[in-house]
């Protein structure tokens, strides 16, 4: 494999036909290169509807209260389900529930702080609602349990109220007014999922409270211990099945008590992006095919072409396996080096892409609180897929060259001599003999043998009567 003069040999044969060297090479270049885009692409589009998912938390659950539409046992449709501060006792106790907040809306929502004013949006939660929808905390704090076990008058605001009521100034430990009912203002935060931060936060209890909610909810926000589609269905049909009991409705009614599993979501999607991955692969692979195959038939080609000089080869002595393995090398050399060539073309490509993205990205969360929008991010392939690549690359090489070795191995030694001319086939005998020549036996020069010189050349050509008679070659 290291031999040198094959490798000159290999190069020669090469820099001989450039042009066809460049086809060849070109089609296997662009099958990896359009393999590590589409893979790029691919990877850059699951990451962003990934990212979209994880800005509330993955597990989570929601079930909200409504209306009846099937008759139970009697009682008639159309009954209005009501959730109360009992059901949110009852559904955090149960078995896979992890975090729970119960939540009541109030209508109205004006916000002012002295002669500033604007209408947002008041949540009464419990404190897992911070896990539940990844809400960040910018100052201070959010709600915790003394604030709803005292029924305190504490707000958590988002951002964009901090921004148009306060105006830069220091907000914590200030009070705001929601519907004319006095705040503290405890903490300032970002809400997840989302590129707008209009959400203000209070205890449910003090909602309740203040704003004559008495023990009433209006949906629950959950997060659930389960990895699989199965476990967490099971879960929901857990809490449905406990909640209808109470409530007096069928389980089966999607009416009466709505529900959203995210995880549901979040694992089809994967799937779904699992397949196109799949599809990726089987499209790169197989352009990367098209281009191996085009190796194959250029290799053949130039076994054909040289069938004289490697039945020479053989008749003077060279082995089988060491016409496999010039061929096969020539192969693997074309393949691996543009191959390599499209490897670099395609990540570099992408990474130029992914540096494009996240600017757009950082510029986009500039303005909008942090939270950039994006369904595109970070387009890039990893380095396994790289290494993966690149040892396919090698077999690949090994496969397009195998079937031409394999019939250059199989040349009978006497082609080469197939001539009508009599007196040159046994002058070319005469000096051959058939044999292996021993290392130690001197090929004869040109002005020694120009007999035998005139008859290659007039068979062979010059350049194969050049590199075999009176040449290191023939020995």
């Amino acid at each position: 494999m290291f031999d040198i003069d094959k490798w000159q040999e290999i190069l020669a044969t090469i820099k001989k036909n450039k042009m066809r060297t460049f086809l060849t090479g070109f089609s296997v270049a662009w099958g990896i290169f359009m393999l590590m885009v589409l893979l790029g692409a691919g990877n850059g589009l699951s990451n962003g509807v990934s990212e979209n998912f994880m800005r509330d938390a993955v597990n989570g659950m929601w079930l909200w209260s409504g209306r009846t539409s099937i008759p139970y046992h009697g009682l008639k449709e159309g009954r209005d389900v009501k959730l109360t501060n009992a059901d949110y006792e009852m559904i955090k106790e149960l078995e896979g529930i992890d975090k729970t907040s119960g939540r009541y809306y109030f209508s109205g929502n004006l916000f002012s702080y002295g002669k500033e004013y604007g209408n947002y949006t008041a949540i009464t939660c419990h404190p897992d609602l911070q896990e539940v929808e990844s809400i960040e905390i910018i100052e201070g704090r959010f709600i915790n349990q003394i604030d709803i076990n005292k029924t305190r008058k504490s707000v958590v605001i988002g951002k964009d109220i901090y921004n148009a009521l306060f105006q830069e100034k220091e907000a914590l430990g200030d009070f705001i007014k929601i519907n004319n009912i006095t705040f503290k203002v405890v903490g300032i935060c970002k809400e997840g999922g989302g590129t707008r931060h209009r959400n203000a936060y209070i205890p449910v209890t003090t909602g309740q409270k203040v704003f004559n909610g008495s023990n009433r909810l209006h949906n629950f926000a959950l997060t659930i211990d389960a990895k699989t589609i199965a476990e967490s269905q099971a879960i929901e049909d857990r809490v449905r099945t406990t909640l209808a009991r109470k409530h007096k409705f069928d389980e089966t009614d999607e009416s009466a008590l709505g529900s959203y599993n995210k995880l549901e979501d979040v694992m089809e999607t994967m799937k779904i992006f699992q397949a196109i991955n799949i599809f990726i692969w089987i499209i790169g692979i197989g352009t990367l095919i098209a281009g191996i195959v085009g190796v194959s038939n250029i290799m053949l080609i130039i076994v054909k072409e040289r069938t004289k000089e490697i039945g020479i080869r053989k008749a003077i002595g060279a082995s089988p396996s060491s016409v496999v393995g010039l061929v096969l090398l020539e192969s693997i050399l074309i393949t691996t080096v543009a191959g390599y060539i499209g490897l670099v073309l395609g990540t570099g490509l992408m990474e130029g892409l992914n540096l494009i993205v996240e600017q757009q990205y950082a510029a986009s969360a500039a303005t909008n609180g942090g939270n950039g929008e994006t369904i595109f991010r970070n387009p890039t392939v990893s380095i396994n897929v790289a290494i993966a690549a690149t040892s396919l690359l090698v077999i690949a090489g090994t496969v397009a060259g195998f079937i031409p070795a394999k019939r250059a191995a199989r040349i009978n030694q006497l082609k080469p001599y197939e001539t009508n001319n009599i007196k040159q086939k046994q002058e070319i005998q005469s000096h051959v003999r058939f044999r292996p020549l021993e290392r130690n036996i001197k090929c004869p020069e040109k002005k020694q043998a120009p007999e035998l010189y005139d008859s290659l050349r007039c068979i062979l050509g010059n350049f194969y009567a050049d590199n075999y008679v009176g040449s290191r070659a023939c020995t």
